[in-house]
C-alpha cells in the first residue's frame, strides 16, 4: 500500500494516545485467562478509593485508543477508568472458536475482576454497547449504571431481512465494518457520520494507512464477530437489566436505526432514558462530542 509520508500518520496518532493515556495516570496491562485468552487493557496507575470505576467498551471500528483517546482527559478527574482492547483488537486474542458477544462479556468481566473491581459502571459503543448489556445482565451485582449508545443490541435476526438497517446484507456490512479498501472505509465514513468529512479530498494512501494500522489483524474473526450478532437473536430471548440505564443515539444513524434506540427504551422501560443527539449520525460521540460528555458525566456522577 502506498504511503503518503516517510511515516504511518495513523501510528502516530497512536503514539500520542498511548503518551495521553500513560500521562492522564493509565498503565498498560496484558491479563491472561488461562485459558487461551489474553485481554489488553488500560488501568489506573494508582486506584482512587473515592472514585467511582468506569468501564469503557469501545466497538468495531478501531481500538480502544482510537474510540476513546479523545475522552480519556475530561473522564479521568471524575472516575477510575478501565479502557479494554475487545478480542482481536489490539493486543488482545483468544484461541477459543465462541464469537458470541456474551464471551466478550464474561472476558472483560474476568479483567475487571483480576483487578479487584468489585463495582463499576459501563459505557459501551456500537459492539460495544452488546458486550456492555451482556456484562449487566450476566453480572448485575457488579454493574451499577450502563450507558447504551448506538448500539442494536435489540436487533432481530428478521429486521435483516425485513430492510430494517440501511445495509441488510450481512456479508455487505462486514466488508464495510472491516474495510479492506479505500472505497469500503470511505463507505463507513459515510454511513457513521450525519456530516461525513469531503471523502472525495482524503487521498487513498492515508485511507490506506488506516487500514493497514487497523484493519488487517484478525480480519475474519472480526467479520465473524458481525455474522454471530443476528444469528438466531430475537427480542423475547433478550434479558431485560436491571441497572439504571442511559440509552444515547444519533438522530439520523445508519447504521442502527433510531428505532432501535426506541425499541430498547420500551424493553426496559422507565428503568431506562433514552437520549436522542440531533443532526448526528452513528458517530454520534465524534460529531458532538461536549454534548456526549455533558450528557455520560452527569448521568454517571449524579448520585
Amino acid at each position: 500500500m502506498t504511503k503518503c509520508f516517510f511515516f504511518s500518520i495513523v501510528e502516530t496518532k497512536n503514539w500520542f494516545h498511548r503518551y495521553s493515556f500513560t500521562k492522564s495516570g493509565l498503565r498498560s496491562t496484558i491479563t491472561d485467562l488461562k485459558d487461551g485468552t489474553t485481554v489488553h487493557c488500560w488501568v489506573p496507575k494508582n486506584p482512587i478509593h473515592t472514585k467511582p470505576n468506569l468501564l469503557l467498551i469501545h466497538g468495531i471500528g478501531a481500538n480502544a485508543l482510537w474510540q476513546w483517546g479523545d475522552f480519556i482527559p475530561a473522564l479521568i478527574p471524575y472516575f477510575n477508568l478501565y479502557i479494554p482492547d475487545l478480542i482481536f483488537f489490539g493486543d488482545s486474542f483468544t484461541t477459543q472458536p465462541d464469537r458470541t458477544e456474551w464471551f466478550q462479556a464474561q472476558c472483560l468481566i474476568r479483567v475487571m475482576e483480576a483487578n479487584t473491581v468489585g463495582k463499576f459502571s459501563l459505557v459501551g459503543l456500537s459492539y460495544g454497547g452488546f458486550v456492555g448489556y451482556s456484562i449487566a445482565a450476566l453480572r448485575p451485582e457488579m454493574v451499577e449504571r450502563v450507558v447504551i449508545c448506538c448500539s442494536g443490541v435489540c436487533v432481530e435476526e428478521k429486521d435483516f431481512k425485513d430492510g430494517l438497517l440501511k445495509v441488510s446484507a450481512l456479508e455487505d456490512a462486514t466488508a464495510i465494518l472491516v474495510p479492506q479498501k479505500p472505497e469500503k472505509l470511505k463507505q463507513l465514513v459515510g454511513y457513521s457520520f450525519f456530516r461525513p468529512p469531503p471523502l472525495r479530498l482524503i487521498p487513498s494512501c492515508l485511507l490506506n494507512d488506516f487500514i493497514e494500522s487497523m484493519c488487517l489483524d484478525h480480519i475474519e474473526e472480526k467479520r465473524e464477530l458481525i455474522r454471530t450478532i443476528p444469528r438466531g437473536r430475537k427480542l423475547s430471548d433478550l434479558p431485560k437489566i436491571q441497572q439504571r440505564t442511559m440509552i444515547m443515539w444519533g438522530e439520523h444513524d445508519q447504521v442502527f436505526p433510531l428505532e432501535l434506540g426506541h425499541r430498547l427504551k420500551r424493553h426496559l422501560g422507565d428503568n431506562a432514558t433514552l437520549v436522542v443527539i440531533k443532526n448526528t449520525g452513528h458517530a454520534f460521540n465524534s460529531e458532538e462530542p461536549k454534548e456526549f460528555l455533558s450528557h455520560l458525566i452527569s448521568f454517571l456522577v449524579d448520585p
